[in-house]
């Protein structure tokens, strides 16, 4: 490796881009490109550094299969940050078990970091802790420790263990401080704040109030019955009844929910939940049918009672119900969730970490940019779509994953 090679790899290395790019600014060849991509996504500019890496591996070839598997895993990792999700997974095991057999361990072990952060951000909490098993992390330099800590605490954090996440942004701050690269510093600070600001709203009685992701946790251990419109289901300490893809059940459960202990009228229910202001004879059989539908699934957990005028919930003595709503309420308030991470997610990526069909995702956002309440940039599978992150609010961390283990 050259002299200018050797000083912009040493520069990116310490977080410094723009001096890199003063190295190899105006070289061409596959190690330039290389270093020049990398540059730029440091400083942001995601598109035009995955274009260099692509052509940067392309032109190292497959004799040079060491540093084609670089490139291939800054390229993966350009694709995280640009939150494009759609790659597959085999391209970049390829390019780690390249770097290991070559002794690269540093590199490696950054490699399969970023499938486990993809796998996070899809939800796939129990494939991410599958790949954290056995790492010995002692050896990762800084900022790959930092790395290796905010993987544990995401996990943690969407798992509802605040006390093991709050000790790995410990260690993920002393990391990143002894890495000294400022960027990596301030996002340590940004995820930790997850801790400290609401991750949802306890309705409970009439009443509600914002909760932090420690008192969620606390109220998951409890007794009290659980409408759980973040994650879509109905809990009891331990014990959920999944209502994924039945909204019309959740609907009523949050209505006679939030209702407890006071009943819901007919048509209150019937004008919510079916939308219409007209009830008929129709309407009231319907109600009729998911109610039944309803009882069925609570069975064993709680009861639903018929009265002169609608329906209420029966719990057992001394038994309290509550609804945990997100901190936002709102047709789309699982894809805004999603985007007040505040990065630029591309539709494919939307439609994957939620679970719903691409089409699905292009309409929900069209709308919500009709309405101002999202942006895009670039175009056709360059597009990807932000906003700001919304203050004081942890909106991801309770969202219904598609997510088994969650």
């Amino acid at each position: 490796m050259d002299s200018l090679i050797t000083a912009a790899a040493r520069a990116l290395a310490a977080g410094d881009p723009l001096a890199a790019l003063n190295q190899v600014a105006l070289r061409d060849d596959a190690a330039a490109l290389a270093m020049r991509g990398i540059a730029l996504a440091q400083l942001g500019d995601l598109t035009r550094a995955g274009a260099l890496l692509k052509d940067a591996a392309r032109a190292f070839g497959k004799k040079e299969a060491l540093a084609r598997a670089r490139c291939i895993v800054a390229q993966a990792e350009v694709a995280l940050a640009s939150r494009d999700l759609g790659w597959s997974e085999q391209p970049l095991e390829l390019a780690r078990s390249t770097l290991k057999k070559h002794g690269e361990r540093i590199n490696a072990a950054h490699a399969r970091h970023i499938r486990i952060r993809r796998q996070l951000l899809l939800g796939r909490l129990d494939d991410a802790e599958l790949g954290l098993s056995g790492i010995d992390a002692s050896f990762y330099p800084p900022p790959l420790q930092a790395a290796h800590e905010l993987v544990i605490a995401g996990i943690a954090l969407r798992r509802l263990r605040t006390r093991r996440a709050r000790a790995a942004f410990v260690r993920a701050d002393k990391a990143a401080r002894q890495s000294g690269i400022p960027a990596l510093i301030a996002e340590v600070e940004q995820v930790a704040i997850t801790l400290t600001v609401p991750a949802a709203r306890l309705i409970h009685a009439g009443r509600q109030r914002t909760l932090l992701l420690e008192e969620v946790e606390t109220l998951f251990a409890s007794d009290t019955l659980i409408v759980d419109e973040c994650r879509h289901l109905v809990r009891r300490g331990r014990i959920t009844v999944p209502l994924m893809g039945r909204p019309v059940l959740l609907a009523l459960a949050r209505m006679l929910a939030e209702a407890w202990p006071q009943d819901v009228s007919r048509d209150a229910l019937i004008e919510r939940v079916f939308r219409t202001r007209f009830a008929d004879d129709s309407h009231r059989a319907r109600l009729r049918v998911e109610i039944g539908r309803l009882r069925q699934h609570l069975r064993g957990h709680v009861g639903i009672k018929a009265t002169h005028r609608g329906f209420t919930l029966a719990p057992g003595p001394g038994m309290e119900v509550a609804v945990l709503a997100p901190p936002v309420d709102g047709k789309h308030a699982a894809m805004l969730a999603l985007l007040a991470d505040g990065e630029a997610w591309s539709s494919s990526a939307l439609a994957l970490a939620l679970g719903a069909s691409q089409r699905t995702v292009q309409r929900a956002l069209e709308s919500l940019a009709r309405a101002e309440k999202v942006q895009c940039f670039g175009q056709g599978r360059a597009r990807r779509w932000l906003l700001p992150p919304i203050p004081g609010f942890t909106t991801t961390l309770l969202l219904p994953a598609p997510l088994p283990g969650g």
